[in-house]
Order: C-alpha cells, then sequence, then structure tokens
C-alpha cells in the first residue's frame, strides 16, 4: 500500500518522536502488553487529530505530548475505550519492538525513577515527563491546563514525594 503525503509526513514526524510514545506508555502501563495497546491508542488518535495540527501554534513534540498524556490518562482512569480501528496507516517501518527493548534494559537508576513515577497519579505522572523533558512550567501550564503557579507547587511536592521514597526505598 502506498502511503499518500499526508500519512508519510505524519509517519515521519511520528518516527522521529517515537520516544514520546514509549516514555508515556511506560510511566502508564506496567505490562508490555499494556504499553502496546496504548501506544496503538495514541497513534489512532495522533492521526485523527492530525488534519487539525498547526505548526505555526505548536512543535510536533508538543502537540504530540498533549494527544498521548490525554490518551493515557483516559485509558488510565478506565474511561478510554480502545479506539483502534481500521487504521490505514502503514507502521512497518516503525520499530517499536526496538524501543520497547531499549526501554526494558535501562539502567537501574532508570529503572527506580520509572518504578517511583508509577506510584504517582495520573496529573503527577504528566507532569513529571513534561518537567523530565526539559519542558518549562509555563509550557507544562499550557499543555496540561494548569496554571503555573499550581504546576510550580505540584512539582515541588512531587520531588519531595519522590525523594522521600527514594530514600526510604534504599533503608529496606
Amino acid at each position: 500500500m502506498q502511503a499518500s503525503p499526508g500519512q508519510e509526513g505524519f509517519l515521519k514526524l511520528l518516527d522521529a518522536h517515537r520516544g514520546i510514545l514509549y516514555k508515556v506508555a511506560n510511566a502508564y502501563c506496567t505490562r508490555r502488553e499494556e504499553r502496546g495497546d496504548l501506544v496503538q491508542d495514541i497513534i489512532v488518535e495522533l492521526w485523527r487529530a492530525f488534519p487539525r495540527y498547526d505548526p505555526t501554534r505548536a512543535a510536533f513534540s508538543t502537540w504530540m505530548y498533549r494527544i498521548a498524556l490525554n490518551v493515557a490518562i483516559s485509558a488510565h482512569r478506565g474511561a478510554g475505550r480502545r479506539v483502534t480501528d481500521a487504521l490505514s496507516l502503514d507502521l512497518s517501518s516503525m520499530d517499536f519492538a526496538a524501543a520497547d527493548r531499549e526501554l526494558a534494559s535501562g539502567d537501574d537508576s532508570l529503572q527506580a525513577l520509572q518504578q517511583l513515577i508509577s506510584t504517582l497519579d495520573e496529573i503527577s505522572r504528566a507532569l513529571v515527563l513534561l518537567y523530565l523533558e526539559g519542558y518549562e512550567q509555563d509550557e507544562i501550564a499550557e499543555l496540561t491546563g494548569l496554571t503555573a503557579s499550581n504546576v510550580s507547587t505540584r512539582l515541588h511536592r512531587i520531588k519531595l514525594r519522590l525523594h522521600e521514597q527514594a530514600r526510604s526505598g534504599k533503608r529496606s
């Protein structure tokens, strides 16, 4: 099947930013099968929204994070239904298995951080992911719909909580 120019552009952008898919899926899903399902759901929603993507308003990665986090939060809360349908995108060029192996074989400190992040609520996970990606508080606020001061306060509390969990985990 020949990809349309729109599909080709979408697939190139998706491939260039596929790490976002796995960071979000890994933060919200513990089982490999769940991560795969979530990645598929995110891709479907990205493709559905792609005609409305405006590169003058946001970088693709920012736009992608917004959609990925919304899908993940909805799925995690159980409000989301499986959205995968007869999607006619050829994703064969994307090596999802390699990205999954890369995440699984990460160093111990990364796995420990992922485990700590998994204890957070849905919104806190999103805040931490965006913070670790280097987004500024104003950008995180825009992506999540929170105020900048709320983001600042929440991030401070999350850092304290994660630090305390890490310290208490080392003692055990």
